[in-house]
């Protein structure tokens, strides 16, 4: 590695990172004007009278459920009076009754468009010969502070992939990376190189790395756009673990091509590559129900869709036009630049007049799901606070009231974790008024009959059967659907291992959703209470969790569930016994979460035939391809950057050929970079250099031509002694 031989580097002279610049503007949107305009083409692609009697089939049926659930709970709570306690668990019911059976009624609709083959649109078709391209397309790829092998290995598979289609000259790729870790920005360098040079793509993939993370995703993307997106009609978004086929893609891009008022098509990635408990379930649900869900939102959202922020397609002068992102007024966590962004670039792209279509019918795109209950409470706080700030910007002026509702689901998917809590704890104190208060069979008014006691237990089992029912009533539409499926049911390991999987999951996901209620609603409080997320890398290995980290992590939802469970055993034991399953997930919090994160636990499931999915079991083209990109990976990766780039001359020419436009004067200095250099001229050799600069320090020093060179001649003084 260290001949300086490497393709494509040379003295750096002749190195090209990135293509000529080709700007488009990047307007940002305002929320109280109108949105901007030109003249873009309307293309209707589902006919609105069809489209408005699914929506009215679908909420309206979810009003009426909402109406019968909230008249039959009135019965159990308030039937021959009111109470304050009953008239707040009747609000609390009604609340998120409505969130489950919107999700019943759009899950139904889901089970309709799978029965015929639907969720595909736009002239897309599954199989059949690829059709012809007469644009170019960008495929994004940002990342941060990851693992760089894998994420050259996808996109190693993806441009594989690609070339196989026989349309590779239609499209380029970008690896825009935001990562802070120096090691890490080093070691990316290197592998793009090793990229390059084992695909010979020096002409069409090209990599930048932002000194300053602005705006973070969202900043990056725009960014790109407005240096480098008039040379693209299409971007492609990713994320770092993101796959997707070569011939998906071009499809998706060919469906735009053929309608120019489609701003967005979004595909439906399946979690794959899942190895421990917790990920496998998640993979499981995903490639199960997740069809169901995203063909019923499909179904009834049509050209008013969503974006879920990766594998998906844009069109660039779209996204350009409508989709700068302004700073929300006031300070974190709700002001400030906005986390959530994809809703919010889909509200803004469809309030200009652009169709954000979802198309979950078509296969071949993939993501990866982190690997324990403790990885995705870190993503979901993130999510958690970018969802809330869209209470900010629902109310902007013009958009669609299909994208309001999406922006409001999205607060409700956060919010109703504490109105569960909520209600659990009302529903506790009404049982405990009953039990140490005396009832007034007869009040101070004449009455041939007795006033009976508030709570009707007969009616409250049959609002609990039947509440439990519409929950449900999802997960066996989706395993009904199954059976009609023959490849996915024999890649699910036929009927019955089906349905024991199904089983499975449900009741380990039954154990679970309790301690995630309360992460959920620590995380609302926290983000109430002004404390911002941040922004941290994504764990995307199946490494466990230390034992004593998840005592640390858990033991507060552990004590939660034996008070409440003391509290409901002094009230009555009915109530206990009611409130067990709540209760044994989070007694049991600390094995679960050691459980679920377990690769062993997973594994074992896997070698049952439980929890499979066809794309484990039959592994697609672009899912081999990145296996074997993988397994090529060097065994020991990573490494110190400035012995990496003192080690290789040709890495360190094209390093330099990378760095950003030198400080112009008035720019502000950067006191790492003082401090850094500082430090650089106090060394006696690289060693020595290594140990004392902090990671700023040392990320500013490689970002700065002067620090290169002070680099160089502490390796020149080093070989001198």
């Amino acid at each position: 590695m260290g001949d300086g031989s490497r393709p494509g580097t040379g003295d750096g002279g002749a190195f090209r990172a990135l293509p000529d610049e080709a700007p488009l503007e990047m307007a940002t949107q305002s929320l109280s004007e109108p949105p901007l305009t030109h003249g873009r083409p309307r293309v209707p692609v589902t006919e609105p009278a069809l489209m408005a009697l699914r929506r009215l089939a679908v909420i309206g049926s979810a009003t009426l459920l909402t109406i019968y659930g909230a008249y039959a709970m009135n019965r159990v709570l308030n039937s021959v009076g009111y109470s304050v306690l009953g008239v707040i668990v009747l609000v609390l019911f009604v609340l998120l009754f409505q969130w489950i059976a919107l999700a019943f009624t759009s899950a139904v609709g889901g089970f309709v468009s799978l029965l015929r083959h639907g969720g595909l649109g736009l002239g897309i078709a599954c199989d059949g010969e690829l059709p012809a391209l007469s644009t170019r397309t960008a495929l994004l790829m940002p990342t941060y502070n990851e693992s760089p092998g894998r994420v050259m290995a996808g996109l190693r598979a993806m441009y594989d992939s690609m070339a196989a289609t026989g349309r590779l000259d239609s499209f380029d790729f970008f690896i825009l990376s935001d990562t802070t870790n120096p090691d890490v920005w080093v070691e990316e360098e290197a592998a793009f190189l090793a990229l390059r040079a084992a695909t010979g793509g020096d002409g069409r993939i090209f990599y930048r790395r932002r000194p300053l993370n602005t705006e973070r995703k969202a900043g990056n993307i725009a960014e790109w756009v407005r240096r480098f997106g008039g040379a693209y009609a299409q971007m492609v978004t990713l994320d770092a673990d993101s796959l997707m086929a070569g011939g998906t893609v071009v499809r998706i891009v060919a469906a735009m091509e053929r309608n120019p008022g489609v701003g967005l098509i979004q595909t439906l990635p399946e979690i794959v590559n899942g190895t421990t408990l917790f990920a496998r379930m998640q993979q499981f649900a995903g490639r199960v129900y997740g069809p169901l869900i995203a063909h019923g939102i499909a179904w009834w959202h049509g050209s008013e869709g969503n974006y879920w922020g990766h594998n998906a397609v844009i069109r660039t002068r779209a996204f350009a036009e409508q989709a700068g992102l302004p700073h929300l007024p006031g300070r974190k966590p709700f002001g400030g630049h906005i986390l959530s962004h994809d809703f919010v670039e889909a509200a803004l792209m469809r309030r200009g007049g652009w169709a954000i279509h979802m198309v979950p019918g078509l296969p071949g795109s993939y993501e990866e799901s982190p690997p324990s209950l403790t990885d995705i409470a870190i993503r979901d706080r993130r999510w958690c606070q970018g969802n809330l700030q869209h209470a900010k910007v629902v109310g902007t002026r013009g958009l669609n009231w299909v994208s309001r509702m999406h922006m409001l689901m999205g607060i409700g998917s956060y919010v109703t974790s504490p109105l569960w809590l909520l209600f659990l704890l009302a529903g506790i104190l009404i049982s405990l008024q009953s039990r140490f208060e005396k009832p007034e069979y007869f009040g101070d008014t004449k009455s041939l009959y007795p006033n009976w006691p508030h709570v009707d237990p007969e009616q409250a089992k049959y609002v609990f059967i039947g509440t439990m029912g519409i929950l449900l009533a999802p997960k066996l539409l989706a395993y009904v659907a199954l059976l009609f499926d023959p490849a996915t049911r024999r890649g699910c390991g036929g009927a019955v291992r089906a349905a024991l999987s199904v089983l499975v999951e449900t009741l380990i996901g039954g154990l679970v959703a309790p301690v995630a209620m309360l992460i959920q609603t620590s995380g609302v409080l926290s983000i109430l209470l002004g404390r911002d997320s941040g922004w941290n890398a994504q764990r995307r290995d199946d490494g466990g969790v230390p034992f004593m980290d998840t005592v640390r992590a858990y033991w507060i939802y552990m004590l939660f569930g034996l008070v409440l469970g003391a509290c409901a055993w002094s009230v009555s034991i009915p109530l206990f016994l009611w409130m067990t399953p709540v209760l044994l997930g989070l007694v049991f919090a600390i094995p679960l979460a050691a459980t679920t994160s377990s690769r062993d636990a997973g594994q074992a499931l896997l070698r049952a035939g439980l929890l499979l999915i066809p794309e484990e079991t039959s592994p697609p083209d672009i899912l081999r391809r990145a296996a074997a990109a993988n397994a090529a990976r060097p065994e020991a990766e990573g490494g110190e950057a400035i012995h990496l780039l003192l080690a290789d001359p040709g890495l360190m020419a094209a390093h330099r050929a990378m760095l950003p436009p030198p400080r112009r004067p008035g720019d502000p200095i950067n006191p790492d970079l003082l401090v850094g250099l500082l430090k650089l001229s106090e060394s006696p050799d690289p060693d020595s250099a290594v140990k004392r600069l902090r990671r700023t320090e040392k990320a500013a020093v490689l970002g700065s031509a002067d620090g290169l060179e002070r680099l160089d001649a502490l390796r020149g003084g080093e070989r001198r002694g």
